[in-house]
């Protein structure tokens, strides 16, 4: 049976309580103040506490918030001589289960106990459903960078810091955003997503903060909007560095005050929420440009976290691939080396996203036996792609100044080739500027040169 703790300096009202819940079978503690109950909740399995208003040392309703904070899945039943019907609502607001005054009638402290375990055990349930089908928002990856990406999302999960999240298209940052949530204290709480790319600037903040009845000519009813619906749990704003100045200001404004307004209507509304937001662009950049507001951007980028794209991790590839199969059935499955060896040299422009593409497409399309090489460039769809240029051992026979020349010759003519013979693309992809790029492919581009010439366009 769970185990109960009363926090109560009447030793009368421990023992008397304490009897009534043992002779249901319930495993009970009891302290005489809040502290040597913290103590308690430490080293047991504590799963509900009935916690006294008037304490030494501690007062109830800041050991409640402490509970709340440390412990967001005890129940916590406040019990008082001298309540108040503010103080009720007070402590319900901060997390309460329930209220009783004393002196306590035994029938509602089983009521409440029985309904209190019932509540716990169905939060817990529901926190283990979460987990057993998160598959598909699980982070695959042994590289350095996403065990450094899992990391932060550790630390900053349990908190209700504001996360920045960049990275190109397709490298997972709403999986990044579904992870911090449900390893967050609101994990039993929504998560909504707003895409601000898909949405149109004249209906962003009835999205956002919903409409009264009438409040425009298509308002039939009320509605509730994002802000709304995220209420004590968390809103995602996926695509952010796309969103209108005009929507950003009011955003801007909800994130400060933790209120909004419905279209059509005065009222404020209270909202706890809080904010994950994701883009594929450079904020700074649109900052320094007019683009972005710099004042929301430093209130979005409280914690910034960045996506590395998948060539930069090459060897998650095949732990990634193998996840893709089995999510679309397909287990038995083998691939020679070259095959391997083929997957590791592509760029993957689309990231991750493009190599579950690639995964579906094996399961639609492979018709048994051993992938090779062919099979998967294949499987890939990728016009003129060339593998990464693999180095003999010629290459350590040379000199410093020769080996590091001969490097950048394949290394720019496998990027260029990766991004069709873009300058800008390959530039960007690379971290270089334009015209250094174009002065490379010009010293490297002569006679001896290896294929750059014909790529360029």
């Amino acid at each position: 049976m769970p185990s109960i703790l009363i926090v109560d300096d009447e030793p009368s009202i421990c023992k008397v309580l304490g009897e009534i819940l043992e002779d249901e079978h319930y495993t009970v503690w009891t302290a005489e103040d809040a502290l040597a109950g913290f103590d308690i909740i430490e080293q047991e399995d504590i799963r509900l506490v009935f916690l006294d208003v008037l304490l030494p040392k501690i007062g109830g309703i800041e050991a409640l918030e402490k509970l709340r904070s440390k412990w967001p899945d005890l129940e916590v039943v406040m019990i008082s001589g001298h309540a108040t019907i503010d103080m009720a609502v007070r402590a319900v607001k901060l997390g309460a289960f329930d209220f009783l005054e004393k002196p306590l009638s035994f029938n509602k402290v089983l009521t409440v106990c029985r309904n209190a375990i019932t509540v716990n055990k169905l939060r817990k349930e529901n926190r283990d459903l979460k987990n057993s089908v998160s598959f598909g928002y699980e982070i695959i990856g042994n590289s350095q960078e996403i065990r450094h990406i899992r990391d932060i999302i550790r630390q900053v999960a349990p908190t209700d810091a504001r996360v920045l999240i960049t990275g190109e298209n397709g490298t997972g940052k709403e999986l990044v955003a579904r992870a911090i949530h449900n390893n967050s204290t609101r994990a039993d709480k929504p998560f909504v997503e707003l895409n601000c790319a898909a949405i149109p600037d004249t209906l962003i903040e009835s999205e956002l903060f919903g409409h009264e009845k009438g409040a425009f000519t298509d308002a039939l009813k009320m509605r509730k909007g994002r802000f709304e619906a995220a209420d004590n749990g968390t809103l995602f704003f996926d695509e952010i560095g796309d969103m209108s100045l005009s929507a950003q200001a009011k955003v801007l404004r909800a994130i400060q005050e933790q209120r909004i307004e419905r279209l059509g209507s005065e009222k404020s509304i209270e909202v706890n929420v809080r904010i994950l937001a994701a883009t594929n662009k450079d904020l700074e950049k649109e900052c320094a440009e007019g683009r972005f507001r710099q004042d929301l951007f430093f209130r979005l980028n409280v914690i910034p976290l960045c996506m590395p794209p998948l060539r930069e991790r090459h060897e998650d590839i095949t732990l990634l691939l193998f996840h893709f199969l089995r999510e679309f059935d397909m287990k038995d499955i083998s691939f020679d080396d070259a095959a391997l060896q083929l997957l590791h040299s592509y760029g993957w422009p689309g990231n991750i996203r493009e190599l579950r593409n690639c995964a579906e497409r094996i399961t639609v399309m492979h018709r048994g036996g051993v992938i090779g090489k062919e099979e998967i460039a294949g499987f890939l769809q990728a016009k003129n792609f060339k593998p990464a240029p693999s180095f003999n051992n010629e290459l350590f026979e040379l000199s410093y100044s020769k080996a590091k020349d001969a490097f950048e010759k394949q290394y720019l003519a496998f990027q260029m080739a990766q991004h069709k013979g873009d300058l800008r693309r390959t530039a960007e992809m690379i971290g270089i500027h334009v015209t250094s790029l174009q002065s490379k492919l010009k010293k490297h581009g002569g006679k001896g040169g290896i294929g750059l010439k014909g790529l360029i366009r």
